[in-house]
C-alpha cells in the first residue's frame, strides 16, 4: 500500500506536540536529566547502541549498560528496554532502545535517536536516527524480488518494528508514564521522517537501490530542510542511518556502524 502523503499541517501539529512535551518535561519531572555540557557528537549518548551487538548481546549484557546512567529515565517491558534523556535546557532529547528475542534473549533490534533544537557547532536544528535489526524470515529474499522492492520492504519493517517496540513499552503499566509519553512523541517524529523517505522511494523506486551508497539518498523535509539516509543489509542484519538538518552535511564523515564482532 502506498505511503500516505504527509501534509504540512499534520507535521507541524506533531512537531508542536513534541516541542511542548519537551518543554513540559524540561520544567518539571525530567528537569534532573542533566548530563552536563555534552557536545552533540558526544559518543556517551549512544553508548548503549554502539556497544550492543545484534544476535549476540544478551539481556545480561545490555541491562547493566542501559541502567548505568543516572541522568536518564528507564522504561522496560518483557522484551524491550529503553532509556530517555534530555539536556538541562530542554533543547536536546534522546533515547536508546533495545528489543530482545522472546526465547534466546539476544538483542534483535536496537535504536538510537536524538533531536537537537539548537546545535552549538552549526546553526539550526538537527535529528539523528540509527537502527539495526535482524531480518525476519518473512521478508522477501534477493532471489524472489527486485532489489528496490526488497529495500523498501525492509525500511517499512523498520518503521513497523519501531511502532511495535515503543507500543510495547506503553502497554507496561509499571513503566514511568512520562517516559512513555515522550517516547511516543519521538516515535511520531521518526515515523514522519520514514514516511517521507518511503514516499520518495515509492515515487522513484530506482533510488532504493542507492540506499547502500556511502553518500546515501538525499530527501527534503518540512522542518529540518535536507536529510540523508543510508541502509546497508549484511549477514541478515539491516543497518539504517538517518541525519537531518544541521548534521546532514556531515553525513559521510560521521562514524557509521558498530562492528558486528
Amino acid at each position: 500500500m502506498k505511503t500516505t502523503e504527509i501534509t504540512a499541517k499534520s507535521f507541524f501539529c506533531c512537531f508542536f506536540t513534541f516541542t511542548f512535551l519537551c518543554g513540559l518535561c524540561g520544567c518539571s519531572a525530567m528537569e534532573y536529566l542533566r548530563p552536563g555540557n555534552l557536545s552533540y557528537d558526544d559518543a556517551g549518548l549512544s553508548a548503549t547502541y554502539d556497544q550492543t551487538i545484534i544476535n549476540k548481546s544478551m539481556t545480561l549484557d545490555v541491562l547493566p549498560r542501559i541502567q548505568a546512567s543516572k541522568n536518564e529515565l528507564l522504561s522496560q517491558s518483557e522484551s524491550v528496554v529503553a532509556s530517555l534523556g534530555q539536556d538541562k535546557n530542554g533543547y536536546k532529547t534522546w533515547f536508546n532502545m533495545v528489543a530482545f528475542h522472546e526465547y534466546s534473549l539476544t538483542a534483535i533490534r536496537k535504536y538510537f535517536f536524538v533531536v537537537d533544537e539548537k546545535v552549538r557547532a552549526r546553526p539550526g536544528q538537527s535529528l539523528r536516527f540509527d537502527c539495526q535489526m535482524a531480518l525476519a524470515k518473512d521478508l522477501p529474499g534477493r532471489d524472489r524480488t527486485a532489489e528496490n522492492t526488497r529495500q523498501i520492504a525492509i525500511l517499512r519493517r523498520v518503521l513497523d518494528n519501531l511502532r511495535k517496540d515503543i507500543g510495547e513499552l506503553g502497554e507496561n503499566i509499571d513503566a514511568p508514564g512520562r517516559v512513555n509519553g515522550t517516547l511516543d512523541v519521538c516515535k511520531m517524529l521518526i515515523q514522519q521522517v520514514l514516511d517521507t523517505i518511503l514516499l520518495k522511494l515509492e515515487d522513484s523506486p530506482g533510488l532504493a537501490t542507492k540506499l547502500s551508497d556511502p553518500a546515501g539518498v538525499e530527501f527534503d523535509h518540512l522542518s529540518f530542510d535536507k536529510g540523508k539516509i543510508r541502509m546497508v543489509v549484511e549477514n541478515d542484519i539491516a543497518t539504517v542511518k538517518i541525519r537531518l538538518g544541521a548534521i546532514a552535511r556531515t553525513f559521510e564523515r560521521v562514524k557509521e556502524y558498530p562492528e558486528q564482532n
